[in-house]
């Protein structure tokens, strides 16, 4: 893809074009942690073409976690779960913002995940 102005736009209207089937996918929910306030796209893999598995639809609070806001051990908890998906975008993702928790629930919980493991080593690094 072109880079600027006209490539970010080719890429928001590729990523737009992913929107009705991740909603059905997600079932109309975060899916992080299945809240249905503010649901959007989220890039997973903004460097690479967007695809099924590169895109999750996440709720405003995870769409900050996963742009880097801080959140404490307990609000992460609601995440977990998400470990357990088939698709990178979500168990990666998940996994990626579970990492800066030092809780030891954390950390086991993205060793017990079906994530790959050269992935998981790099995550928990």
């Amino acid at each position: 893809m072109a880079k600027g102005y006209q490539g970010n736009k080719e890429r928001l209207e590729k990523i737009s074009s992913f929107g009705k089937s991740i909603g059905k996918r997600a079932v109309f929910k975060c899916e992080w942690c299945e809240s249905k306030d503010d649901l959007r796209v989220w890039d997973y893999k903004p460097d690479a073409q967007p695809t099924m598995e590169t895109l999750a639809l996440l709720c405003r609070q995870c769409r900050n976690w996963a742009d880097g806001r801080k959140a404490s051990s307990n609000e992460l908890r609601s995440i977990r779960n998400a470990l357990w998906s088939d698709v990178s975008s979500i168990a990666e993702g998940a996994a990626r913002v579970l990492a800066q928790c030092k809780e030891s629930w954390a950390r086991e919980a993205i060793e017990e995940s079906c994530i790959a493991y050269d992935i998981k080593a790099d995550i928990l690094k």
